[in-house]
């Protein structure tokens, strides 16, 4: 099997965040480093050798800014100091400073859309309709009846909108009440974000991740959304409408170029948009095109996708061709507000032979690759009884969505430790029940462990320039069979997967340099074989 011939990509020309492996930590689960049994800072800087022994280039930090924790730190009340929960800026530099001592570029999130009810600026925004920052947020008179300006529905459930008593108005809130919407079409909000920017660009950040950056502006006009068309899951109100108005305003293009030109001044920062939504391609696209907005952006293709199939892989690589002027994508298939995608994906009984097949393809594909914390150990989603929920959306939407508290759990670092390793005390989360026998001490004893397998394939990603900076063409998207031909100036690399129980036929030819379960570059791939052949 051989690869179409077309555009070279000339990888010495690339910056560092180009084809990049970011490893994502989520705070509160991965390291509690004094007994309250919540992750912080301190905590991160005692387990950066395990993040730099798995060769990537960056870590992606959950927000750790001073919160009431609604939403577990993306409800913000100071974006320029540190929770107490997690440490102080004294701990942030610290780790600023031993991530970079290990060659670990640090990204951390920025959340743009929204600020916590208790932040002083919406504290002062709700005393009166002609103060300072009376139109920092999105206020709004009722309707003649007193019900909401209109029909919008938050992401969390329910109307979008809180009536406040202070302003006699309603204030928009996209996800929790707790949440209220920041006015991103006023030149001051903007100019205060720019700032919170500034501040952490000047304490030697390398780089940030936008929080459903596409929600940062809403339709002045305020018009209804209209109805969702027929199809597709609906287990809260929001999904029954179109999100036309409230969010994905062209405005926020104007915004991203002004962002990226104060990370220009500070050189060579890496900007990732998170795009949610039912059709996120064209946002992405928007938002990365050129050379005057953001690095990166990914969406939710795999994140959302209920299996994973050679179809969808072909689909979803094939909306970035790599045309003049198209940005760079990003891709994850795990992180904190999606179900773990073993469970998602793999067969009964086949979790660990899925796993080393679905790993390889990660690290095929063109773009950047996020690994979520959990995922070199292969972990699975941790079954948490509604009693021990913590996750507002899943405790409003239980039992019909999974929520995210699953993918949440506490890292699991020592099997024989009372709490595995992540604490001294009682963690907030509880573990999950087959985390144990993953945990990380019990890989590291072994060779042929998935925690082995993750190295490895960061370690092949970095050797191979068709791999990290190559063009892609999917030359077989079958009903088992996936064939992906990556290219680089001259370098050609044929990745094989059967996304099956079943043996496949595979004609190819060539030298292999890399094989999972049982795979060896011959003609037919065993269950779920997958492999890397030069061409």
């Amino acid at each position: 099997m051989s690869c179409a011939t077309g555009p070279r990509t000339a990888p010495g020309a690339a910056p560092w965040w180009k084809g990049a492996t970011v490893y994502q930590v989520y705070l509160r689960s991965f390291q509690d480093s004094d007994g309250d049994g919540v992750g912080d800072l301190p905590g991160i800087v005692q387990r950066l050798p395990h993040i730099a022994s798995l060769g990537v280039d960056a870590i992606w930090l959950s927000p750790f800014f001073r919160s009431p924790m609604a939403d577990f730190g993306y409800d913000v009340a100071d974006h320029c100091d540190v929770d107490p929960v997690f440490g102080t800026l004294a701990d942030f530099d610290r780790l600023l400073d031993r991530a970079h001592a290990l060659g670990l570029r640090v990204i951390i999130d920025q959340v743009y859309c929204h600020t916590s009810d208790q932040h002083p600026w919406f504290r002062e925004s709700r005393q009166s309709q002609t103060g300072p920052k009376a139109d920092w947020f999105v206020w709004a008179d009722p309707k003649p009846d007193g019900s909401p300006p209109n029909n919008w529905q938050s992401v969390f459930g329910g109307p979008a909108w809180t009536w406040d008593a202070r302003r006699r108005q309603y204030y928009l809130h996209n996800f929790l009440k707790e949440q209220p919407q920041l006015n991103g079409h006023n030149p001051e909000v903007e100019a205060a974000l720019l700032g919170i920017a500034r501040f952490w660009l000047a304490r030697g950040v390398d780089g940030f991740r936008l929080d459903a950056i596409n929600f940062a502006m809403h339709a002045p006009g305020l018009k209804d959304n209209p109805p969702a068309p027929p199809g597709g899951p609906r287990t809260r109100p929001v999904d029954y409408q179109e999100q036309r108005f409230n969010r994905s305003h062209p405005g926020i293009t104007g915004f991203l170029e002004r962002l990226r030109a104060v990370c220009d001044a500070h050189g060579a920062i890496f900007t990732v948009a998170e795009v949610v939504g039912a059709d996120p391609v064209a946002e992405m696209k928007a938002f990365t095109a050129g050379d005057r907005r953001l690095s990166s952006a990914y969406g939710f293709a795999f994140l959302h996708a209920g299996r994973l199939t050679p179809g969808l892989v072909a689909e979803t690589l094939g909306a970035w061709p790599g045309a003049p002027g198209e940005g760079w994508p990003s891709w994850a298939f795990s992180n904190h507000d999606a179900p773990r995608w073993v469970s998602r994906w793999a067969p009964p009984g086949c979790a660990g032979p899925f796993a080393r097949m679905a790993q390889t393809l990660l690290f095929c594909l063109r773009g950047n690759v996020f690994l979520y914390q959990g995922e070199e150990l292969g972990l699975s989603q941790a079954d948490v009884p509604f009693e021990q929920l913590r996750d507002p959306e899943a405790i409003a939407n239980w039992p019909l969505t999974l929520g995210r508290d699953g993918a949440r759990t506490p890292m699991p670092w020592q099997k024989a430790h009372p709490g595995l390793g992540f604490t001294s005390g009682t963690p907030w989360l509880p573990f999950g029940a087959t985390h144990a026998a993953l945990a990380a001490d019990v890989q590291e004893a072994s060779p042929g462990s998935h925690l082995r397998l993750t190295r490895r394939l960061v370690a092949l990603r970095r050797a191979h320039p068709a791999l990290r900076l190559g063009d892609v063409r999917c030359t077989v998207a079958g009903e088992r069979l996936l064939v992906l031909c990556r290219e680089a100036a001259e370098e050609r690399l044929v990745c094989r997967f059967n996304i099956s129980e079943s043996a496949v036929d595979a004609p190819c030819g060539g030298v292999p340099i890399w094989a999972v379960n049982g795979a060896d570059g011959g003609g037919r791939l065993p269950p779920f074989g997958a492999d890397i052949v030069g061409g």
